[in-house]
């Protein structure tokens, strides 16, 4: 069998390992039925879901042609993990809005071209966003700016 389409092919693949990941670890946990789910209910039923689809996706990977998989860049991943692994570390000294700041521009860095303008209009509107949804609209206590400016 040649594999036509590599890129639904690893997808499927990885489809079908996360919802056999989740069918194994909810196996240990109370059921339950529809009416009335247990804890085990929605990753069993979720895991099945995407086994089974992972499975139709891998199979026509056989079948219809399709892109060659792009090669593994690790920049990206790298650069967006420093990012939030910053956002976590920098939240409580400098605070919410200057933390997302620090977020998008080095998650930037992981990208093809960093353009300083267009990466700072997108933390303006990122730390707007944020602030309006995760501060105001689900009051979560973030402080806003660091404790020295308080």
């Amino acid at each position: 069998m040649k594999i036509k389409s590599p890129q639904d092919f690893w997808a499927g693949l990885m489809f079908i390992v996360f919802g056999l990941f989740f069918l194994i670890v909810a196996r240990d946990y109370q059921m339950g039925t529809a009416v009335r789910m247990g804890p085990g209910y929605f990753p069993t039923v979720l895991g099945g879901i995407l086994a089974v689809l992972g499975a139709v996706v891998l199979l026509t990977s056989f079948t219809m042609s399709g892109p060659k998989v792009p090669k593994l860049s690790f920049k990206p991943i790298f650069f967006i993990s420093l990012g939030l692994i910053l956002f976590g570390y920098l939240l409580k000294p400098i605070g919410f809005v200057l933390s997302v700041v620090v977020l998008v521009f080095v998650a930037a860095f992981g990208g093809h071209e960093f353009k300083l303008k267009e990466v700072a209009i997108l933390a303006v509107i990122l730390v707007i966003f944020s602030v309006l949804v995760f501060v105001k609209g689900l009051t979560l206590p973030f402080p806003l700016w660091p404790a020295f400016l308080d």
